[in-house]
């Protein structure tokens, strides 16, 4: 009875999972990263987009279709020239897309013409593997209980949520990293029993790991991290310490080696300008980003573009809320430590996120990029965080029964308390109240989307294809609320090579699609309204002998910033001043 009740309620934690993950999946907007996984994994590139040109919005269903021709080579080629990560991921979302595509589901999804809840569906799916691979790792770890309360952890947990809904590649490695732990647990019981397990664990080990170069970079910090766990690993006994080190160098190198036809890409990747938008640390920033970056794996609230009202108890809730959780935490991992039996799986899975945690105070301090600003990139250790905190709080589980009548609130009533709150929070998420997509497209939409009667035209300028990217994001909102019996949206982007004065010239000799025309103006590196000029001129779409000129004239009631500024003008006919 107690096997099945165990493995009934392990079900239901993964079907909980299921349905927190899959709940309103094309809720929220695709956003700027989000456009690039769909041009990849779609067999395109941006080089179908019409660059310098203006053109109807509505040609942007065109481009965003599947290409089912597109092999995983050319997809590897157009990733390696125009972005900034491994290929792997794109290349397993163009045959998942493909595969949907048999079942016609493009035409029974709304918004963003379906889109949005195919490129999500995938990585809802690796996060809800992710539970379940959670479960195995601390049933090995420790034990069925504290397996089965590391799985309700990841369940609920709003940070998975978040990465389930991104159609990005951080579900796939969270999945991958946690296999590694299996087999790097199961390498360590061997090594502290004396005993050499047979070839399958390691070359599984390198398997997972060779997968995870191929589909984040940061995966190269979780392979670094285990092979300092498996060198400085102090549990085994001094006869195996130079078999442990000889298999640890080689078949730890052996995902490197295979990943070598990939590095002259890597190297080049490492230079460019789209990695630039990570910021220099400023002070010890990144040490409390980090505290609420594992804040955000237990609990979040909506905190974020809200009232005072709300954010003021939210946030306070949830600091109190951290600190409880902290300290259940602190104090099962005590008991976990002093436990002979659980101290070894508890020294691997520990040293292991903080070989991570030094990985990336490395990056932040030695080379000046704060990676902690962004919250997703915790995905790395996020694995190892859900087993240490399922097992402490399991441990602590056998310590509510003989305490209990002491303290029959704090203690029992501990597990259901996060599974409640974490259950709030993962709707908050669903629901776009926490974890709010940046650059907001669904909010710039509803701006531009201004007297719908009036013909539109959006003009972007950009540096780079990311900032294309963020464009598109934008014209997707925009189509959304376009009515066949309304007027056009068109869209322009301009080249920005040093400053906005050649933004501003070809812009001028843009040909404009109708008139009155209201012109929307992106320029992500404008700091403030005053940068943009009072009026702008350019001509009529007619020809040549008969062109007519153009003055917009700048809305000041209507400018926009939401990490990038946006300005409308309106466009009439006039004599050029």
């Amino acid at each position: 009875m107690r096997f099945f009740q165990h493995y009934l309620a392990l079900a239901g934690v993964i079907a909980l999972g299921g349905v927190l993950r899959f709940a309103q999946l094309d809720f929220k907007s695709l956003w700027l990263d989000e456009v690039i996984t769909a041009l990849f994994s779609l067999g395109r590139n941006y080089y179908d987009i019409p660059l310098d040109a203006v053109f109807k919005i509505e040609q942007l269903k065109e481009i965003f279709t599947l290409n089912p021709e597109t092999t995983c080579s050319q997809i590897s080629h157009n990733i390696a020239i125009q972005s900034t990560h491994p290929p792997l991921f794109f290349c397993l979302m163009h045959r998942w897309l493909i595969w949907l595509n048999q079942f016609n589901w493009f035409s029974k999804f709304e918004g963003n013409w379906g889109l949005a809840w195919q490129l999500r569906s995938l990585p809802a799916f690796f996060g809800v593997a992710s539970i379940a691979t959670g479960y195995w790792l601390n049933r090995l770890a420790f034990s069925p209980a504290a397996g089965l309360i590391a799985a309700a952890v990841m369940a609920v947990s709003p940070y998975s949520v978040y990465l389930s809904q991104e159609a990005r590649h951080y579900t796939l490695p969270v999945l991958l990293i946690t296999l590694a732990l299996v087999a790097l647990i199961l390498i360590q019981q061997d090594l502290k029993h004396g005993q050499r397990r047979r070839p399958l664990v390691w070359i599984s080990w390198v398997i997972v790991n060779t997968l995870g170069l191929y589909v984040h970079y940061f995966c190269i910090l979780a392979l670094i991290a285990q092979l300092l766990v498996l060198i400085f690993n102090f549990n085994s006994p001094s006869k195996n310490l130079k078999y442990q080190f000889q298999n640890s160098l080689i078949f730890g190198l052996v995902p490197f080696a295979l990943f070598i036809p990939w590095l002259p890409i890597l190297s080049g990747h490492l230079g460019r300008s789209e990695t630039n938008w990570l910021p220099q640390p400023h002070n010890i920033a990144p040490l409390y980003q980090t505290l609420a970056g594992w804040l955000t794996m237990v609990v979040m609230l909506p905190v974020e573009k809200q009232p005072l009202w709300i954010i003021i108890p939210a946030g306070f809730f949830m600091l109190l809320f951290g600190l409880w959780i902290g300290w259940l935490f602190l104090t099962g991992l005590k008991k976990l430590w002093s436990n002979l039996e659980t101290q070894p799986a508890t020294l691997t899975l520990l040293s292991f996120t903080l070989w991570v945690l030094l990985a990336f105070l490395a990056i932040v301090y030695l080379l000046n990029k704060d990676i902690t600003i962004a919250p997703r990139y915790h995905f790395v250790y996020y694995p190892a965080f859900c087993a240490l905190l399922g097992a402490s709080l399991w441990k602590m589980q056998n310590t509510w029964v003989k305490i209990s009548k002491k303290m029959p609130f704090t203690l029992w009533a501990a597990p259901y308390t996060l599974l409640f709150v974490g259950i709030i929070s993962c709707l908050c998420v669903t629901s776009d109240l926490a974890f709010k997509k940046p650059f907001h497209p669904q909010r710039v939409g509803l701006d531009m989307s201004l007297e719908p009667a009036v013909p539109r035209l959006v003009v972007v300028a950009y540096k780079t294809f990311q900032d294309v990217a963020l464009g598109v994001s934008f014209a997707l909102e925009i189509h959304k609320h376009d009515l066949p019996e309304k007027a056009d949206s068109y869209m322009a982007f301009l080249q920005q090579e040093t400053n906005y004065n050649q933004v501003w010239q070809n812009l001028s000799q843009l040909p404009l699609p109708a008139l009155p025309l209201n012109l929307w103006v992106v320029a992500p590196e404008l700091l403030q309204q005053q940068d943009y000029p009072q009026q702008l001129f350019a001509l009529t779409q007619s020809t040549p002998e008969s062109q007519q000129s153009i003055v917009c004239t700048i809305d000041p009631t209507h400018y926009y910033r939401v990490g990038v500024p946006y300005q409308l003008y309106r466009c009439l006919p006039g004599q050029k001043s």
